[in-house]
């Protein structure tokens, strides 16, 4: 029968905004942890998940059709600025949403004062 071998301490990576890192370094210094790995174990063992509720919008995966030279030009911007298609996919759609929103509403009130 093999041994069965205890499992190793392998890195998890995630990703932290700049403010979150910097709390991490905060809370490493002050409470005396000497790695960043202490601080993440230290808050995992006191977090209280069973009260965790997550608070973001219910997202929805979508597909559409791009020419090779528009999905060529988002993957350059995206390596570019450092985010992901999607972020900048986001972005744009809301900034042409909030752009036609605006212009029709210029129109509308223009047209009131005719």
């Amino acid at each position: 029968m093999p041994v069965k071998k205890s499992p190793s301490w392998a890195p998890l990576t995630f990703d932290l905004t700049q403010p979150q890192a910097a709390k991490i370094e905060m809370a490493r210094r002050t409470l005396g942890f000497g790695t960043q790995s202490e601080v993440v174990r230290a808050a995992i063992g006191q977090f209280d998940f069973s009260s965790f509720e997550a608070k973001r919008p219910v997202e929805r995966q979508i597909s559409v059709r791009l020419a090779p030279e528009l999905r060529e030009k988002l993957r350059q911007h995206a390596r570019r600025k450092n985010v992901s298609i999607g972020e900048l996919l986001r972005v744009a759609l809301e900034r042409l949403v909030t752009a036609k929103a605006g212009s029709h509403k210029t129109s509308v009130s223009s047209k009131r004062r005719k």
